[in-house]
Formats: C-alpha cells, sequence, structure tokens
C-alpha cells in the first residue's frame, strides 16, 4: 500500500498492510539538543527558529516541500508526511508582524491573524494569546468584511496550478484547514478571557462568529474541492487543559457544535470523511460532542492530562486516534519506554484505527539515545502486528 492507501484504510478501521511510522512533532530546542547528540545535520534548523517554536512533523499535516524537522524524518526513514493544502483559511489581507510593546523581559506583538501575544525575548516558551482585533460586535463586523471575505483570491500559493496537477496523481494523503476551529479562531481574535466572557455578555454574536466561520470556510472549501480530491480536514481547537475544557459541554452544545455539524455534513457531501480535530488536555468531555459532530479522529491524547488511549478505544471503539505515548516515559529511558509501549501499542494496533505518535511535541528533555530507542522499540511492535495479521 502507499501512504494514501494506508491513511485511508487505517483512518476506516479496515485492513492495512502495516501501521504508520510517524509523529506529531518536536520542539526546535529538541532538535538542536539531538544535533549534539549524534543526529546527523544535513538540512540542519534556521538560526532564527527559537527553540520554542513547534516543528510539526508527519501526522500533523504540513504543506508540501515545508518538512519542518526534515533531519528526524530522514534519519528515522519516517512514512511520507500528511500533506496540508497551503490555503489561507484565516485573516486576508494578514495583519502587519510588529512589536507594540517592549519591557525588556517580555513583550507583546502582533501575528499576522491580528492576535496580540505576551512572550519572553529568548522565545523559550509558548506565548500568551492576551487579546485580539475583536472586542466587541462592530470590531467582529469589520473583520469580517475586512479580513474574512468568502473568496480564494490572495489565499492560495502561485504555484496552485502546479499543485493540483501533483495533487491528481499523488501518493500522500491530503489534508484541508489550518491551525483554526471554531473556539480556536474565536480565541485567536479575542484573547480566552475574553472570549469566554463574551459567551455571556454577548451571546448572539457568539453564535453569528461561529455560524459565519461554517459559512466562510466552506465557501472556501468549495472552491478547492472543485478542482482537488481531498482525504481529509483538519480542526484546531485547544479548548481544554489539564483539568478539563473551558468551556462546558453544555455551552459547546449551544455555540459550537452548530457550527461543526454543518461544516462537517458539508465536507462528507464532497467525499472528505476524515475529519481531524486537534487538541491538547484533557478532553474526555467532549470526545462524545465531538462524534455527534461528525469528528471521525482526535489527537494527541496528552498522558499528563489523563487521557489513556486505551481507555478512549474501549469507550469509543471506532473514533480515530494519533498519539497517546507518553512524552515523559521516552525521557526517563528504555524500561518506563517498554512499559509504556507494551501497555498501549499492541491492544490499540489490534483494534484498529490508530496511529501511535509521542503524545505532543517531543520535549527537550529527551535525549536523542533515548528517542532513537523509542522509534526503534515502536517499529518492531509495528512489524510484529502486521507479521500477525498476515499470518492471520
Amino acid at each position: 500500500m502507499n501512504t494514501r492507501e494506508r491513511f485511508l484504510a487505517l483512518m476506516n478501521f479496515e485492513e492495512v498492510d502495516r501501521n504508520f511510522i510517524w509523529e506529531f512533532g518536536y520542539w526546535a530546542g529538541t532538535v538542536r539538543r539531538w544535533y549534539q547528540e549524534g543526529l546527523p545535520r544535513v538540512k540542519g534548523l534556521p538560526e532564527d527558529i527559537p527553540d520554542g517554536t513547534g516543528l510539526f512533523a508527519e501526522c500533523a499535516g504540513v504543506p508540501r516541500n515545508r518538512e519542518t524537522a526534515p533531519d528526524v524524518h530522514d534519519y528515522f526513514q519516517m512514512d511520507p508526511y500528511l500533506v496540508r493544502v497551503p490555503l489561507n483559511i484565516g485573516a486576508y489581507p494578514p495583519f502587519e508582524v510588529k512589536v507594540i510593546e517592549d519591557h525588556g523581559d517580555w513583550y507583546i506583538w502582533q501575528e499576522w491573524d491580528g492576535s496580540l501575544r505576551k512572550e519572553l525575548p529568548n522565545r523559550t516558551t509558548l506565548p500568551t494569546i492576551i487579546g485580539g482585533p475583536v472586542k466587541d460586535r462592530e470590531d467582529w463586523e469589520r473583520y469580517k468584511a475586512e479580513r474574512l471575505r468568502p473568496s480564494l483570491e490572495g489565499r492560495l500559493p502561485d504555484n496552485w496550478p502546479q499543485l493540483v496537477a501533483e495533487y491528481k496523481t499523488r501518493d500522500y494523503p491530503l489534508g484541508l484547514g489550518q491551525l483554526h476551529g471554531f473556539f480556536g479562531t474565536p480565541r485567536y481574535l479575542m484573547g480566552v478571557e475574553n472570549l469566554l466572557t463574551k459567551y455571556y455578555d454577548d451571546p448572539e454574536m457568539m453564535r453569528d462568529m461561529n455560524n459565519y466561520l461554517a459559512d466562510f470556510w466552506i465557501a472556501l472549501f468549495d472552491g478547492v474541492l472543485k478542482e482537488v480530491e481531498v482525504d481529509a480536514a483538519f480542526i484546531w481547537e485547544d479548548m481544554c487543559y489539564k483539568g478539563g475544557p473551558l468551556i462546558s459541554p453544555e455551552m459547546f452544545r449551544e455555540f459550537i457544535l452548530p457550527g461543526y455539524k454543518k461544516l462537517t455534513s458539508f465536507l462528507r457531501d464532497h467525499g472528505v470523511n476524515i475529519i481531524l480535530v486537534d487538541c491538547d488536555g484533557d478532553v474526555w468531555k467532549l470526545l462524545p460532542l465531538w462524534i455527534e459532530g461528525g469528528v471521525t479522529a482526535v489527537y494527541p491524547f496528552e498522558v499528563a492530562a489523563g487521557m489513556d488511549v486505551v481507555e478512549v478505544r474501549q469507550a469509543f471503539p471506532k473514533l480515530g486516534m494519533m498519539g497517546g505515548i507518553d512524552k515523559r516515559a521516552v525521557a526517563q529511558g528504555k524500561e518506563a519506554i517498554d512499559r509504556e509501549l507494551e501497555a498501549k501499542v499492541p491492544f490499540m494496533l489490534e483494534h484498529g484505527g490508530y496511529i501511535p505518535t509521542i503524545d505532543h511535541m517531543v520535549s527537550q528533555d529527551v535525549s536523542f539515545a533515548n528517542f532513537k530507542y523509542y522509534r526503534e522499540k515502536l517499529n518492531q511492535l509495528i512489524k510484529e502486528h502486521a507479521q500477525r495479521r498476515h499470518r492471520g
């Protein structure tokens, strides 16, 4: 099977020749550590990428020819990437990227989508979203009119005709979407605190926002799907933390679920049957709602937040899953790695619909030797499972 065939079959709980050799991603500082510990530096990393930048890997979906940790991918002979159509589904025209306030030991800057981010100068940690271009109904109406026009103009790269031709003969899976979702996008537009209070202070604005986003993305996707056959769609939320969701399931049902149903119904009608949601933290309470909203797979299942993929599989037998391998165990060494993999991987491979990866970006406390041992052990479990299935 080629990578596309394997992805489609596995995510639909069908038989595959073997599972994937994929990862979710790495912090740039982790890859730099590995260079010092034996990873061959062939393509390297640009010096201007801070250590706290996430380098997405094979299963997270990156645009073609944008492999963000190529030396790791090549050294471990990973499978080809799940590729993302390079379609901008956010602000266009983009905002100017600039520093708004510089306080020496921290600063606030504006990202291309208009979000305001508080960050340390060395950028060793993720920035905090403290606000954005939308504070009230008037701002939202202006933002829609100026930045979210439902047109593909300016939203695809200049080489789009060449990409369309390549996609028609591809042997890798192709996905639509970006780092946006029905909670994720408003979070960037307003900041978390402002977003959470808006559900109470202006519920009609929040209903309009999610309904408009669904219609807006449908209009953009419709234009792409007229030219390209797509295998999956990405939705990014990050609406949970270690203690659970940032909003109640009841609020999710009221404000967010209608947008999911509208968008996923459109996608299914156009042959896109794999809907992937990326959300960190404890997602237990949202899983039934995502499934009701048409989502077919979730990742990366952070173990530190109480997410055990074996328990999730037992509760949701037909939910596609990626991730779930505790990065902390990989940092601890061989015995912890063996326990972690043996407790989860054979069971999950046997029940299908699962791609094993570490449960988020590989952290800087993971040595190259430990990661190498983990990948070799995991690859061996994948190989042994495939051999058993073929013999059976």
